[in-house]
Parts: structure tokens; sequence; C-alpha cells
């Protein structure tokens, strides 16, 4: 897993839970690197999955929770640190309909080693969209944070509904129905 992932996950907890939550999660997971990440490295999926859990636990919350609240704020970071890839699209549909054929290509070029997931649309319309959202990792609720967050930054409301089409979160079904 990208390193960007895991320094905007560990910036998120300090915003949101403060900078002893961090220091408690780091010591708590006994991941490798405890806690040292850099943007640009590539690390171990499990060491996300040990923070994530260590988190869980200190501040009493669902990981799906977390996801998806990590989900909301890295739209902002990543938006923060590439402009260029958000500053293409006036409107969160078709920001969201071109994730496979368009945001995930120019990521590729930034992290020729990223493992990301996959999404296949089934239906586009101006209003509704619905995908299917594949991972062997199953951070769908990453991807639902993700989504809304979008909406958000346009300035638009947004109702997204999901079904697991597998009951471990690697192939779910997003319906995404924009309030116009």
């Amino acid at each position: 897993m990208k390193g960007i992932i895991f320094t905007e996950f560990l910036d998120m907890v300090e915003a949101q839970f403060g900078l002893a939550v961090v220091d408690e999660i780091i010591t708590n997971s006994n991941t490798v690197n405890n806690g040292v990440y850099t943007s640009v490295g590539t690390y171990d999926f499990n060491e996300m999955v040990a923070l994530l859990v260590a988190l869980g636990e200190v501040v009493s919350k669902d990981i799906q929770d977390l996801l998806y609240t990590f989900g909301l704020y890295l739209f902002q970071s990543l938006d923060e640190a590439h402009p260029e890839i958000i500053r293409n699209y006036t409107s969160p549909m078709p920001l969201i309909a071109a994730i496979e054929d368009h945001i995930h290509v120019h990521v590729k070029k930034l992290y020729p080693d990223a493992d990301l997931p996959s999404f296949l649309i089934l239906e586009k319309s101006k209003s509704k969209l619905i995908l299917v959202y594949s991972s062997k990792r199953g951070l769908y609720s990453l991807a639902h944070g993700l989504i809304v967050s979008a909406f958000k930054h346009y300035g638009q409301q947004v109702s997204v509904s999901y079904d697991l089409l597998e009951t471990d979160g690697t192939k779910v079904k997003f319906t995404v129905e924009a309030h116009v």
C-alpha cells in the first residue's frame, strides 16, 4: 500500500482524535515500521489493518465507520496534493465515472506499483451512477467516503447506497444518486 495512504491516515487521526491517539495506536499496533512512513514509500497492507484495529479499540468505533471517515478526509488531501486531477471536472458525477479510465491511469503514472481497486460502471446518467467496486482489500467504506466527499467538494448533495456482493467487502455495488 502506498505510503501516502499511511501518512494521510495518521494526519486524519491526529486531526480527528489528537496526537496522543496517534501515539497510542502506533504503540498498540506493533507495526514493523513503528508508525514511520513516507508518502512515496510502499508498505504492507497489514500495517494499515493493524493501525485501523488499534484506532477502533482506542476510540471505540467500528472499522467501517473509521474507513468512511478516512475517505471523507482523504479526498480533501488528494485534492490538495493533486489538484490537476480534480480540476479536470466541473461536477462530481463525471469525476466518479472517470475513476477507472482516467484517474487511476493518472495515479498509475505517479505510482506505478500502486494496487488500485477497480470500478465497473453498470449505469450512468446525469443524476445516477451504479458501479461495482472490486478490491482484494475490501476497503469499500473508504470508497464510500471518497464518493461523498467528492460531492461535498462540488457543493452538491448525494445519496449513496451499497450492496455487498461479497460478504468480505471485496466486491460492492454502489448506487450514487445526485440531488439536482
